[in-house]
């Protein structure tokens, strides 16, 4: 019986247990199917050969015919040593040298055999050296099923020293290729395969790994990233679709009194067109049959705290209780604070549970959820006990959702018989072609405007030479009556460090900015909560005139007394993490600014970073340029990553095959939610055989 795509992929020739063990535990390759899917990720030009004396130092690796006419060991060491071959050719001679796997090379090398060795040259006392080069008999060279273009396939060092080098990697390809006869079943429509000029699948497959020329090469990327990416948006969108058929929502039919009075009366300032627009989005949803998932995208200071108490007002109008949660107990007292200053002149309660709730508090609480008496409740973590339950929870609002895991927010949707219509608020600006992936299953609501106002940050790049004039503009800004942040890096791994240059920072500005003329806070991950909230609050009420913190402050504190963020190590920082940094100012009619500090010393990676901070305020372009320095992994940090794992496809370059993608699938489903019309029945099989994998797709937001 032949093999298919879910045979084990030790039965592969050439592979056994041991090899296959190794295949699974390094690259996750448990099937011929998973090596099939193990796309090169770049691709060597072997078209041309090289003779000795063309050889001069380069980074990129190059092929010479020679032969091998000595062999010797050098030890270098008590117990290293390194094994040297000259190599001929009839234009000069050069090096070939292995510093580990003497024994098993020595005993394979024929001497006086014309070989082809591949690697990158090096020139040592003028003479040309290929360290662990590829060896190929000419022979076997000339009859191999290798193409001009060569693929490199992801590798580990751990598989690298056990042998299953890049070629060996080539070998199994072949093998698998061999066995299969490469005969690969098409997975589009011919309708679409048509309409694109796309290549067939077992044609995409074979010139991915066996290229003939880089047209083909080209050709064949295309059809496949096309394709992982479409399967990726069919899944989200059916989801979507399948949600709102599926999961009804409770209808919020009437705007009342609790609405109408507020938008009437009490807005504290006019809403932003924006601010309109979104409100709108969410009225309609939340009046639909359906339940809403919706992502409210803007950037520091837009407004988007008021949208969400109106979505409140809306669900307390009609009968309903809701729950804002926040990832730490600064942000949710944040809220708490600012929306109980929204509701307190409709009379309506607001409540606040933490992790630093008192049980007797607790206790009343939980009673006031449960009969119904208490309507908005605003909260960490703690929201999601079991003891927290809700008489008719109808809104769940989450803010920097990231920052939650996802069986955490689904035990939120668990508070209530009817799932709960869900806001999900972010103050980082996700670029679209990431939304579209990441949240392709939500509908998605920007506010893309600050209120009326607000001026724009100045930011400006300063090096520490510049110190001297730096701290004169601060005293000048304290003069007028300003606050300061000064901002130090906090990483995980140096927090010693980071501590010693908190506190070394302290010293010098207490020195520089003197008792009794200037009063200054401290804030850093070592104090106890309670010590936080203290010098916060004694910031906030004007007591001292800087604030010298770590990350801490990142997202939680606003005083739109404060004016100036100084940001010390700017060069430490991720983009966002700046644009975040740089959002707890500017929250006042006052000109604010943000001055990055840095040595002299920056990669050219940190240059752009900076140049952007002064350049764009916008967050939306700020995070394009994230996505492009950081890949889209690391933008939505730790906790999502191994989200988009995607096999060929690369979100930051092949947006316009993303947005291709989505219109086709959009159609598509337009035309055939299910997928049952007979030239759809071959995409059905392969869609149905991928939701049933556990594929982290299905677990997003």
């Amino acid at each position: 019986m032949s093999p298919t795509l879910e045979t084990p992929i030790e039965y592969l020739k050439g592979v056994g247990p041991q090899r296959g063990a190794l295949l699974r535990s390094e690259l996750e390759i448990h099937t011929y199917g998973d090596l099939l899917q193990l796309f090169p990720n770049r691709y060597i030009d072997r078209t041309r050969y090289y003779t000795i004396n063309q050889l001069t130092q380069s980074p990129t690796e190059v092929q010479v015919i020679g032969k091998i006419v000595h062999l010797k060991t050098v030890q270098t060491g008590k117990t290293k040593s390194r094994l040297v071959a000259t190599f001929i050719d009839d234009t000069g001679e050069m090096e070939l040298v292995w510093f580990q796997g003497h024994k098993w090379i020595k005993e394979n090398l024929k001497l006086n055999q014309p070989y082809v060795a591949f690697g990158r040259v090096a020139q040592y006392a003028g003479t040309p050296s290929m360290a662990h080069p590829e060896l190929e008999a000419l022979e076997e060279h000339q009859n191999s099923l290798r193409t001009a273009i060569q693929p490199v396939y992801p590798s580990t060092e751990k598989l690298a020293n056990k042998g299953i080098s890049n070629r060996a990697l080539l070998k199994m390809m072949q093998q698998l290729f061999l066995e299969t006869g490469g005969q690969f079943s098409e997975t589009l429509p011919a309708y679409l395969m048509e309409n694109l000029k796309l290549v067939s699948k077992r044609e995409a497959l074979w010139q991915i790994h066996f290229p003939k020329d880089q047209e083909g090469l080209l050709k064949a990327q295309f059809r496949l990233k096309f394709e992982e990416l479409f399967f990726i948006q069919l899944q989200l969108i059916t989801k979507n679709l399948v949600r709102k058929h599926k999961i009804k929502g409770m209808p919020f039919t009437q705007v009342g009194a609790h609405f109408n009075t507020f938008y009437t009366q009490h807005l504290p300032f006019p809403l932003t067109h924006a601010q309109k627009r979104v409100i709108k989005e969410i009225r309609n949803d939340l009046g639909s049959q359906a339940q809403m998932n919706r992502l409210l995208q803007g950037d520091v200071g837009s407004g988007k705290t008021i949208v969400a108490f109106m979505t409140m007002l809306l669900a307390t109008d009609n009968g309903y209780q809701s729950c804002l949660m926040a990832p730490t107990e600064i942000l949710a007292q944040q809220h708490y604070n600012s929306i109980q200053a929204l509701a307190a002149p409709l009379g309506l309660q607001v409540e606040l549970l933490t992790g630093s709730t008192k049980t007797a508090e607790r206790n009343r609480l939980f009673a006031a959820l449960a009969d119904g008496s208490c309507s908005i409740v605003i909260g960490t973590h703690a929201l999601l006990e079991d003891k927290v339950q809700f008489q008719n929870l109808g809104l769940s609002v989450i803010d920097e959702q990231h920052k939650f895991g996802v069986a955490q927010r689904s035990r939120l949707w668990q508070k209530n018989t009817v799932p709960p219509h869900i806001l999900v608020m972010t103050a980082t600006p996700i670029p679209r072609t990431l939304a579209m992936s990441l949240y392709g299953d939500l509908d998605i609501s920007v506010i893309d405007e600050l209120p009326a106002g607000r001026k724009p940050i100045q930011t400006v790049h300063r090096y520490d030479a510049n110190r001297l004039k730096v701290w004169k503009f601060l005293k000048d800004e304290i003069a007028k009556g300003r606050q300061v942040y000064i901002v130090y890096p906090l990483i995980q791994e140096s927090e010693k460090m980071d501590y010693k240059d908190l506190m070394d920072g302290y010293e010098s500005i207490s020195r520089d900015f003197p008792l009794p003329d200037y009063a200054i806070s401290i804030v850093h991950g070592k104090m106890k909560p309670a010590e936080k909230e203290a010098e916060m609050q004694r910031f906030a009420q004007g007591k001292t005139q800087i604030m010298v913190a770590t990350t801490v402050i990142e997202v939680g504190v606003n005083v739109p007394n404060a004016s100036v963020m100084v940001i010390e190590s700017a060069e430490r920082f991720g983009l966002s993490q700046l644009h975040q940094l740089r959002g707890r100012v500017g929250r006042g009619a006052e000109q604010s600014y943000c001055i990055l500090m840095t040595s002299h010393q920056l990669s050219q990676e940190s240059k752009t970073r900076l140049e952007t901070m002064c350049r764009t305020n916008d967050g939306f372009e700020i995070a394009e340029v994230d996505l492009k320095l950081r890949g889209p992994g690391d933008i939505m940090g730790t906790q999502q990553s191994g989200i988009l794992n995607l096999q060929i496809a690369d979100l930051v370059k092949d947006k316009d095959i993303l947005q291709l993608a989505r219109s086709y699938a959009l159609e598509l489903l337009k035309k055939d939610p299910t997928m049952e019309r007979p030239e759809h029945q071959t995409l059905r099989a392969v869609f149905l055989a991928l939701s049933r994998k556990k594929n982290i797709w299905n677990y997003i937001s």
